[in-house]
């Protein structure tokens, strides 16, 4: 089970919807799915060093409580951040959990 502690960050957790507009352009548009309690880390040491040879961009470790449909076609907002899940994994399959491997966005100022 995941300490309460460790889950000290609010994230709001937000699905893709595209659509297509009157001459037929995509337009993306995000919905809040939940905001929940997280724990934001970077990936960091050995593990980084493991996932960058694997031709990973992943940065950012985000742990929630388990909670069902969430997918790598979601992102996480964080203190102003965008976080682009890219693996989503139940670790030991025990739905206690979700570790959302995430990579930054660049935010345009």
């Amino acid at each position: 089970m995941v300490a309460s502690g460790r889950l000290n960050q609010r994230v709001t957790l937000q699905s893709k919807a595209v659509t297509r507009d009157a001459i037929g352009t995509e337009v993306v548009s995000w919905s809040t799915v939940a905001t929940l309690w997280a724990a934001v880390e970077p990936v960091r040491g050995r593990e980084f060093i493991s996932l960058r040879a694997a031709q990973s961009d992943i940065t950012t470790r985000i742990t929630i409580r388990y909670r069902t449909g969430v997918t790598s076609a979601m992102r996480v907002l964080h203190e102003g951040a965008e976080y682009n899940i890219r693996e989503v994994i139940n670790p030991r399959s025990g739905n206690e959990s979700l570790e959302l491997m995430c990579v930054a966005e660049a935010v345009a100022s």
